[in-house]
């Protein structure tokens, strides 16, 4: 497996790498970056694919200084540096959409596409009602039915080894850090997202109980070159349940 260890802003960073063509950066969900899944392969035949695993996430350390999305855009911009990267297309997942989305507004110049996939990271209605379900109050075995279109492709624990269980428990820990408080939004990022100018592409799978089509619309509002797109067949992480779907869509994107 093409995956090794960087030490960026004294952090040790699980960093994947494959493929050949222009460099792509994937910044993850919070289940994770996993490398088994279809949707890498595939876009590892169109692209050179680099995806760090979030300081906490995988087996990346987690300093005591980071305790909020930007700071993990600031480790990328260094990673970016190190790899000799000056421009770069990027896709963000989830949480991996809000980091990118920080990111953009520091440095908007370092970026060529951006494809945001159910982000998260914005506040866009009432300030006394959450824009999304509370997955944190939500028991653990009714998670899926919000995130899946198809629950039963969900990965059973049953079926992880001990490793592959601390890693998940690891993410979900390191998610609550990022995103508990204030609720998966930093409530600076609205007056900032005018700066991004680069071509966005906003994805959602159409059955995500997460991220509702009126929010994923009115945050790509907030953007001056923004469009949106919907997956079929599809939940909160439409890369695994319709993977040749969700690159088709992305190369069609980051190459026209």
């Amino acid at each position: 497996m093409p995956v090794s260890i960087r030490k960026i802003a004294g952090i040790d960073l699980e960093l994947f790498e494959d493929g050949a063509g222009p460099p792509l950066l994937l910044l993850h969900p919070g289940r994770g970056f996993v490398a088994s899944d279809a949707y890498v392969a595939l876009l590892t035949k169109h692209r050179r694919l680099i995806a760090p695993s979030h300081p906490g996430f995988g087996n990346s350390s987690l300093p005591l200084w980071l305790d909020h999305p930007s700071d993990i855009a600031i480790v990328y911009l260094e990673l970016l540096d190190a790899l000799g990267l000056a421009r770069i297309d990027v896709i963000g997942g989830s949480i991996g959409g809000w980091i990118t989305a920080e990111m953009a507004c520091m440095a908007p110049e370092r970026f060529n596409k951006i494809v945001l996939v159910g982000p998260v990271g914005v506040k866009t209605g009432p300030s006394d009602k959450l824009d999304m379900p509370d997955v944190f109050a939500i028991a653990p075995d009714k998670l899926p039915t919000l995130l899946f279109h198809d629950p039963s492709k969900r990965r059973d624990p049953a079926s992880m080894s001990d490793d592959e269980l601390a890693i998940s428990v690891r993410n979900w820990e390191t998610v609550a850090l990022l995103a508990w408080e204030p609720y998966m939004h930093n409530p600076k990022l609205k007056q900032r997202l005018h700066r991004v100018k680069n071509p966005t592409l906003f994805l959602r799978g159409e059955s995500d109980g997460l991220i509702s089509a009126d929010y994923l619309a009115k945050y790509a509002a907030l953007l001056p070159n923004a469009t949106t797109a919907t997956i079929a067949a599809a939940g909160h992480v439409p890369e695994s349940e319709q993977p040749e779907a969700f690159v088709t869509k992305v190369l069609s994107f980051l190459e026209s």
